[in-house]
């Protein structure tokens, strides 16, 4: 457990920041959220290469503990349009951290025996793409209303052009995609740190 302590830590403040800085903008399409989160993938790739799958499933479990606890805590607080977390972004937040945590650490482990930098980007830009699809379809597609209907989200199906420029689509698809950006170019940048942290700590243990 001591040598899982520094993930779960990580794992851990990375996921009470993004739920506390999601409630900030960072511009029309964005939250300061969505800057911090896809780090997660890191720590579950760090995780994953250092101490493999089993240990990183259990950082995994850890961080969707703490979503859980995250989303009670945020419905029981009141925002101007109501709880800061609804039902449908608590489901779709629970349901995309555990689907594509847990998809991450199977592709990683897949490739692990590949380039270096294959199994930590081929595994975050298929498990975060598969995040953002599943929290934006849950949380505000209009054919999920019935998850929760008091909840009015007809503000994200509003019709815009994607992006400001594109054609003509639901907000909430603006939304996700500007989000999926930011996790595809963190994932690109984590390279970085990925090689670093695995090369120092396994020459330390060497």
């Amino acid at each position: 457990m001591k040598q899982l302590l520094p993930g779960i830590l990580a794992m851990a403040a990375i996921v009470v920041a993004s739920n506390i800085l999601v409630q900030f903008l960072a511009g029309p399409w964005l939250t300061w959220g969505a800057f911090t989160y896809p780090f997660a993938f890191l720590v579950t790739d760090l995780t994953n290469r250092l101490q493999g799958p089993a240990a990183a499933r259990r950082v995994v479990l850890v961080g969707f503990g703490v979503g859980v606890i995250c989303s009670l805590i945020g419905s029981q607080i009141m925002g101007e349009f109501g709880p800061l977390v609804s039902l449908r972004v608590a489901i779709g937040s629970g349901v995309a951290f555990l689907a594509a945590q847990l998809t991450d650490v199977a592709i990683f482990n897949r490739l692990r025996a590949g380039a270096w930098w294959k199994a930590p980007l081929v595994s975050t830009l298929i498990s975060s793409s598969l995040d953002t699809a599943i929290f934006f379809t849950i949380a505000f597609s209009a054919a999920l209303s019935v998850l929760e209907p008091a909840n009015d989200v007809s503000w994200a199906g509003e019709m815009l052009p994607l992006l400001g420029l594109g054609p003509v689509v639901p907000l909430w698809v603006s939304l996700a995609l500007a989000d999926w950006l930011v996790k595809l170019l963190i994932a690109l940048a984590a390279l970085i740190p990925f090689r670093i942290i695995v090369a120092k700590l396994t020459a330390r243990v060497a």
